[in-house]
């Protein structure tokens, strides 16, 4: 059933998602600190355009933010609870810590309202195509009454447990990422000082046991020295940042996880900030040439 809907954040994660959204059938009212952006997107996809967070989360039985950091959510939820419907869920996919996770559970939970954490992993492909995986921490019954609208943009939907829990999974799959394209940027680096060719070495490798994501998708631009698009690293050591953050305090042992995340502090002192992360490669691309 359709549903009235507020969306705060419409960037290259949020902008796609509401847009199916609004495919699905559902009434989007859609805010974004940049309102030319917001009145962009409403002109483009017949969704609402609301000027202030209130706006966008008046009498909403669902309101999605997808943000940029802890204290960004913070805001968007004060913000917008005063003004949701009764009982309204409150669903974020922005990456954040488990704790802020935690603290808007409890602040929904006082105002008569649910709160979800739901990281997404897909990058902006995945929320441009609808095939985002959401990863969910919170009540399952409030999951349960958003989980139709999320189906619009996601290809799978995993509730993980209590508040926290699906952030602590994101954290999850940012370590698997972090340790995967630090192998990928140092297998490409090893086959140019090498003399092979690339694409044949791609051919050749990418059919087996070290075939993954980011070898398919990021090989050959990492070859060629390609950055200028996808998850910048600015926001992979926001994220990496919250992983070691947690892992201080639940005495996980992370060495690779920090060791990738100084080599992007590396990469942001190259200028690369909005680089994809596999820009990794052009770390080690810039130590052959100052040899």
């Amino acid at each position: 059933m359709a549903m009235r809907i507020g969306f705060a954040g419409l960037g290259v994660m949020g902008a796609p998602m509401a847009r199916h959204l609004i495919a699905a059938g559902h009434a989007v009212a859609g805010f974004n600190r940049s309102p030319e952006k917001a009145q962009a997107w409403a002109e483009a996809t017949g969704g609402r355009f609301a000027a202030t967070i209130a706006e966008s989360a008046k009498d909403a039985e669902l309101f999605i933010l997808c943000v940029g950091n802890d204290d960004d959510v913070r805001q968007v939820v004060a913000e917008a609870l005063p003004h949701l419907a009764p009982g309204a869920v409150i669903v974020d996919h922005t990456t954040t810590s488990a704790k802020v996770a935690r603290e808007m559970a409890e602040a929904a939970a006082r105002d008569g309202r649910s709160f979800v954490d739901a990281p997404v992993s897909g990058g902006q492909a995945g929320a441009e195509n609808g095939q985002l995986s959401v990863m969910a921490g919170g009540e399952a019954a409030a999951l349960e009454r958003a989980e139709p609208a999320l189906k619009a943009y996601s290809k799978a939907i995993k509730h993980m447990g209590p508040s926290g829990a699906g952030q602590l999974t994101k954290m999850v799959n940012q370590i698997a990422i972090a340790g995967v394209v630090q192998g990928l940027a140092e297998a490409v680096h090893f086959a140019q000082a090498a003399g092979l060719d690339t694409d044949a070495v791609y051919d050749a490798v990418s059919k087996g046991a070290a075939q993954s994501w980011q070898m398919d998708n990021r090989w050959k631009t990492a070859a060629k020295g390609e950055f200028e698009f996808g998850f910048a690293v600015d926001w992979m050591r926001k994220d990496l940042g919250l992983v070691l953050d947690e892992a201080r305090a639940n005495g996980a042992h992370l060495a690779v996880t920090a060791l990738v995340d100084q080599f992007y502090s590396e990469v942001q002192a190259m200028g690369g900030s909005r680089w994809d992360t596999s820009s990794l490669a052009a770390r080690l691309q810039q130590r052959s040439r100052s040899r």
